[in-house]
């Protein structure tokens, strides 16, 4: 058997470039780097050259958590080590069996044979490579099994499937990864597809309980397993391996230093922090200007009301209908003198029958499907998706969208149809400018946002914001609110929305809201679905926006014929749609809402300035408080007001975990707790349960 010495250099080189720990073996190549305080980057490939693509991360000048230019998007600065004025210099040592990255609070370790692990500034293990192969001959983990940490295995005739594994803490918690449909807070455990669907949103950031933060910085469609034994995470079709880590003492401090890497929402305006309007759907202009005008001779709240889709003639005709909408800039006049904004839905979808697809066929501004006809999606027509990863097709629409809308007063959109949803989710059957979708897919509701978002900024709107129904890391960063997708009127439905909207704010998305009441299955005449109504748009309230919205039954009669009044329309649900006990209950939470407005005005100030969550998992303000790490049924709306959602049916009183090191008052009785301990409340049907910290009081009743 050969000495150690005389068989370094065959497990590898280690060397220092600039500010990166670099690492060659055979045909890999690993660079690890400073990437903002406390944290590092990994890439390794092996092709002959590093891929340049930064995708959820900003370029390493970019401190501000602007967008770049596209170019800097698609490709990334590429740069080694490149540093902003504030960032000191990383510590790097190189030895012939490894070498260490030390850059504040993590430290990486890369040993004989090229396997990675990460530590917190006490020494203590964050997370490490699993590797068990022979070539480990010198360590403990020698093995026959021959399983590699970073699996970069051929594609014929193609790139690679990627594979990474570590080892996992069977004790550890951890949070975020966007929204799946699923009621569980805590993704350990958990088998999750890396992609987007209906309803499903793909943000692969995770926040572990032992004190790192974790971005799988890869757009391709994949998986991710938490397993009991194993972390495995899978990119169908990759160039490059690529993701950010980072170490901190608290969930905010580690939530905050993601938002730096990847950028920061802008100010949310101060109109979209009221309550909105929405039905599936408007069918002209004077049934919409009636629910506008109602709302206010009843005096009633209401900040924005919505044009939902087939307003058009057509998909992808970006514009009003002039047979139902036969004076949109009156309507935007008389909406704005009301204190109203006007949101229209807008699809990505391109109907063959639209005047414009030839052009953009032609232009090669759509989607490719690479075999079978070349239809993505067939409702309401034979459609392909313009293609968002594509500049010009971004301006293209862009322009559109301009003309016959932004330049008539619409100054916020519903960017429908995110995902992008397709009829069938044969991902590897479609192929955009950056790339096959199998391998760069997860980025279109980023370059979707982004389309608008450049479009708005370059005509000097500021606070931009707009309504998607997906998104993917640094998808805030364009002004994007979430909302849960075309989700089932259901108890268990809604319980789902309250794990999936405080995962979203811990994967970076702070913007995020739901179709209140569900969006399938409802009849407004049914007493079962009242009460769902009544808890969820309670839960509404304390959501970062409030937004009504629903596929009500009965459907109404259609109101004509040709473009797209084809598409029904569902039943009326303004507030006043119901009986006289709903109407009172939800009205009561409208004015709550406007009486909320300035303390969620300093929440947003939080999300804009440093990235925090508005509604956030208890133990992101009690992280000392072990107990709170377990609670998945409440959660603290900003740091003062703790929410308990009522998400069973039939339910008068409630447990409620009060974590330790606050006092704690019950909003609607006066009644003070001392932290650390569970108690049971009165849960009326028109009461949700609020509990507020150390004095903080919350205006629940009018003055």
């Amino acid at each position: 058997m050969a000495n150690q010495d005389e068989v370094r250099d065959v497990y590898g080189y280690f060397e220092r470039k600039g500010n990166a720990l670099c690492y060659r073996y055979d045909a890999e190549r690993l660079i690890i780097e400073p990437w903002g305080q406390n944290s590092l980057r990994v890439r390794a490939t092996k092709l002959a050259e590093m891929p340049k693509e930064d995708w959820a991360l900003l370029p390493r000048d970019k401190t501000d958590g602007a967008s770049g230019s596209d170019e800097e998007q698609a490709e990334g600065c590429g740069t080694l080590g490149c540093f902003s004025d504030e960032d000191a210099a990383p510590v790097i040592e190189t030895r012939p069996d490894g070498g260490t990255i030390r850059n504040g609070k993590i430290k990486a370790e890369i040993n004989l044979i090229g396997k990675l692990t990460f530590y917190n500034e006490k020494g203590e293990v964050l997370l490490e490579e699993y590797l068990r192969n022979r070539r480990d001959m010198f360590g403990s983990t020698c093995s026959s099994l021959e399983v590699e940490a970073r699996e970069f295995k051929p594609i014929i005739g193609g790139d690679y499937r990627l594979t990474m594994r570590f080892v996992s803490n069977p004790d550890e918690k951890l949070y975020g990864m966007g929204q799946y449909q699923q009621p569980f807070l805590d993704v350990k455990g958990a088998d999750l597809e890396l992609a987007h669907r209906n309803s499903q949103a793909s943000v692969p950031f995770v926040l572990s309980s032992l004190g790192y933060g974790f971005l799988w910085n890869n757009p391709a469609v994949g998986r991710v397993n938490f397993g009991k034994n194993i972390t495995t995470w899978e990119a169908f079709s990759a160039k490059k391996l690529d993701y950010w880590i980072t170490a901190g003492d608290t969930p905010a401090e580690i939530e905050e230093a993601y938002a730096d890497a990847t950028g920061k929402v802008p100010m949310m305006p101060d109109y979209a922090m009221g309550y909105w309007q929405c039905k599936l759907r408007y069918q002209t202009q004077e049934e919409l200007l009636e629910v506008a005008r109602e709302y206010k001779r009843r005096n009633l709240p209401i900040a924005v009301i919505v044009v939902d889709f087939f307003h058009w003639p057509c998909q992808g005709e970006w514009k009003f209908d002039p047979t139902y909408w036969p004076d949109p800039d009156a309507m935007i006049a008389e909406l704005k003198e009301m204190g109203i904004e006007l949101m229209v839905s807008i699809w990505p979808t391109v109907d063959y029958r639209s005047e414009n697809f030839e052009e953009m066929k032609a232009k090669g501004l759509l989607i490719h499907v690479e075999s079978g006809y070349p239809i993505s999606m067939d409702f309401q027509g034979n459609t392909l998706h313009f293609d968002a990863t594509n500049p010009e097709a971004r301006e293209y629409v862009w322009q559109k969208a301009k003309q016959n809308y932004y330049d008539k007063g619409v100054k916020i959109f519903w960017l429908d149809e995110a995902e992008p949803e397709y009829t069938v989710y044969d991902f590897e059957n479609y192929r955009y400018h950056l790339g096959p979708d199998v391998q760069v897919g997860n980025i279109y509701p980023v370059m979707y946002a982004k389309t608008f978002f450049d479009g708005m900024k370059e005509q000097g709107q500021k606070n931009i914001i707009n309504l998607l129904r997906c998104a993917w890391a640094g998808s805030q960063r364009y002004g994007a609110l979430v909302w849960s997708g075309d989700i089932k009127s259901s108890f268990g439905s809604m319980k789902n929305q309250v794990a999936a909207g405080l995962n979203m704010g811990i994967a970076g998305i702070p913007w995020w809201t739901t179709d209140i009441g569900g969006f399938f299955g409802a009849n407004v005449y049914d007493p079962e679905f009242h009460e769902l109504l009544i808890r969820w748009f309670e839960y509404g309230c304390f959501c970062p926006v409030m937004r009504m919205h629903g596929y009500r039954w009965p459907l109404q009669p259609q109101y004509g014929t040709t473009g797209g009044a084809t598409c029904v329309s569902g039943a009326p649900n303004e507030v006043w749609s119901y009986t006289d006990e709903v109407y009172e209950i939800l009205t009561s939470y409208l004015r709550l809402r406007e009486r909320l407005r300035p303390y969620v005005t300093e929440r947003m100030k939080d999300a804009h300035e440093k990235g925090t969550p508005v509604m956030r998992p208890l133990f992101y303000d009690f992280p000392e408080d072990k107990k709170s790490w377990e609670i998945e049924d409440s959660y603290m709306f900003g740091p003062d007001v703790l929410v308990k959602p009522v998400t069973d049916k039939g339910v008068c009183s409630i447990e409620v975990y009060l974590p330790q090191g606050a006092v704690w008052k019950n909003a609607w009785t006066g009644e003070i707790f001392e932290g650390g301990q569970t108690v049971t409340v009165d849960a009326p049907l028109a009461q949700i349960p609020l509990f507020t910290r150390n004095g903080y009081e919350i205006p629940v009743e009018a003055e």
